[in-house]
This record gives structure tokens, C-alpha cells and sequence, in this order.
């Protein structure tokens, strides 16, 4: 198989290039800095420069692919001003317009049968203790700035089906990895002592490792019968007391500085959401699949990803 790569010198896209080169495929990166992804991604890698705010990607890097994986986008943890929101929002689905019209540009025999795009748990709202399914109503169109942000993901992505091509969107959760993504920065409070539970604590967090994560994506790519959502998190969601106490017994360290709502709504203003949303998202249809979670645990998977310091205990 030959997989081009949106965002691939991101977390999951280079761990997905890792994985991909590793069993045989052939990648091609699409980067705005097309010497800079081979750099990071290593030998191997096929780059093409793209800008993806000033049209459709280079047909070469599309034409005779089997595939196409889309995952660039800006990061949405960042002050959330009108601007920010706006830049957060074009990187999706302004980058998203111009590779589905870069697909209807090749020629049906050349052109790419599937394309895996990016989504988020963020597509379902503020849901309290609900357990969501693909088949879960969205809270796209009331409002909410990350719902209504996957749900025109989705659509643009979408679009490509009126050229023949099949389409997965995978609705990620919060991807714990050791080399990036949000889990070095909620770790490090923990391993200063000062860590905790956000708000009431209750609220539910769909997590996945990103081995998991890349292998779910993998399973879209080969399985030609799967098309629509994908929720990608681990088959059991977490309260975020639980995932909390679950990183102080990672890091050998205290998990008893809670941190307020008030606070965090004060410090971060709308994007509190992040952190203090209740999202039960579960991965039914992988899981109906026969999908082999690798890390379905919580605490196997940050003993794993995280290390204690040198000024732990028993470190």
C-alpha cells in the first residue's frame, strides 16, 4: 500500500509513518517544509512541499496512491481569541477543501480509493456520564465551538465521497503518548507534587494510547468495508479523578491539589471545555469489529509511557 500523509510530522502522524514503513507500505508526506519531514521522519520517506492555504496538494503526491490520511490541523489547546478560533478552523477545513479538490482533480483510475481523516470526541458535546457510540446524536449546530469544528471536519471531509472515494473519520480522544500530544504537560504538575483533579472530577475522559490510535487507523485503511465515524479511544472511558490518581501512581507522586472549575474557567475562558467537559465516548464499531486493543488499561499504559524523575520516590 502507498499512504500520503497529511500532517506527518505531527504526534499520530509520525508515529502512523513509523508504523506504516514497518510493515512494508510506502509514505508519502505532505509538509509545508517538505526537507524538514524527511528530517524527521527518516529515510524512506517520499516529502512534498504544501501549502495547504493556497490550494489543492501536487497531483504527485496523490496520483496512483491507495490512500490518503489527513490529520493536519493547528492545535485547539491555545488561547482561544476570535483570531485563534478562526486560524483553528481554516487549518481544517480551508486544508480539507483544497485535498478533497485535489482528488476530484486525478483522473478515477489514478486517484486514491480512501481517505481516513482526522475527527475529535469533541463532535459529542458536554454529555455527563452518557456512553457515546458512532451512532450517538452529535452536538453539532448548538453552539459548541469544538462540535461544530469536527462536524464541518467531517463534511468537508465528507465530500470526497462524490468522487468515489471512501471515507473514515476518526473521532480521537485525549492520545496519551511519551513523545508529545497533551500528556507531558498534564503530567508535569504531578511531578512537582502539585497535581490533581480538574473541577469535580467526574467528568469523563476517552483516552488511547497512540499505539492504539495509530492502529485504528491502520485497521481503516485496510478494512474497504469500513466507512463513516470511527470513535478512537480505549474500549472504557475514565473519570478525570481517575485518570489523575492513575498518573501519581505512575510517577510514584501525591494526586491531592485539585484545581477548582471557577479557576480554570477563569485562567482559560471558553476553552476550560477541554478539561472540564463530560465526554463517555466508547469505540463501539471497533470494538464490534473484533479490534485487539493493545493497552485497553489505564495504569498499564502510563506505566508504560511515563517514567518517575530522578526526585521521585522510589524513582
Amino acid at each position: 500500500m502507498h499512504v500520503t500523509i497529511t500532517g506527518a510530522t505531527g504526534l499520530i502522524g509520525s508515529h502512523l509513518a513509523r508504523r506504516l514503513r514497518e510493515r512494508g507500505d510506502a509514505v508519502t508526506a505532505l509538509s509545508r517544509d517538505a526537507d524538514a519531514a524527511r528530517s524527521r521522519l527518516g529515510d524512506g520517506i517520499e516529502a512534498h512541499a504544501w501549502d495547504p492555504t493556497a490550494g489543492p496538494p501536487p497531483a504527485a503526491a496523490l496520483r496512483g496512491r491507495d490512500a490518503v490520511v489527513n490529520l493536519a490541523g493547528a492545535s485547539v489547546d491555545q488561547r482561544w481569541s476570535a483570531d485563534a478560533k478562526a486560524a483553528i478552523r481554516r487549518s481544517r477545513l480551508e486544508t480539507t477543501d483544497h485535498l478533497v479538490a485535489g482528488l476530484a482533480a486525478l483522473p478515477a483510475g489514478e486517484r486514491p480509493a480512501t481517505l481516513v481523516s482526522g475527527s475529535a470526541s469533541g463532535i459529542y458535546g458536554d454529555r455527563g456520564d452518557e456512553r457515546l457510540t458512532e451512532s450517538s446524536p452529535t452536538a453539532v449546530g448548538r453552539g459548541d465551538f469544538l462540535a461544530d469544528l469536527a462536524g464541518d471536519w467531517e463534511a468537508a471531509a465528507g465530500a470526497a465521497r462524490e468522487h468515489g472515494v471512501r471515507v473514515v473519520t476518526v473521532r480521537t480522544g485525549l492520545v496519551l503518548a511519551a513523545d508529545g500530544g497533551a500528556l507531558p504537560t498534564i503530567a508535569k504538575p504531578f511531578r512537582l507534587g502539585v497535581g490533581g483533579r480538574l473541577g469535580s472530577g467526574r467528568q469523563l475522559v476517552p483516552w488511547i494510547h497512540v499505539d492504539d490510535e495509530v492502529a485504528l487507523i491502520v485497521a481503516a485503511l485496510d478494512d474497504p468495508e469500513l466507512a463513516g465515524p470511527l470513535n478512537a479511544s480505549a474500549p472504557e472511558p475514565v473519570t478525570n479523578a481517575e485518570l489523575a490518581k492513575a498518573i501519581g501512581r505512575a510517577l510514584r507522586r501525591p494526586a491531592l491539589a485539585p484545581a477548582p472549575a471557577p479557576a480554570i474557567r477563569l485562567l482559560l475562558g471558553e476553552r476550560a471545555q477541554l478539561v472540564l467537559d463530560s465526554c463517555g465516548m466508547v469505540p463501539a464499531r471497533a470494538l464490534d469489529l473484533g479490534h485487539a486493543f493493545a493497552h485497553p488499561d489505564l495504569d498499564a499504559a502510563l506505566g508504560e509511557l511515563l517514567r518517575p524523575g530522578p526526585c521521585d520516590p522510589l524513582a
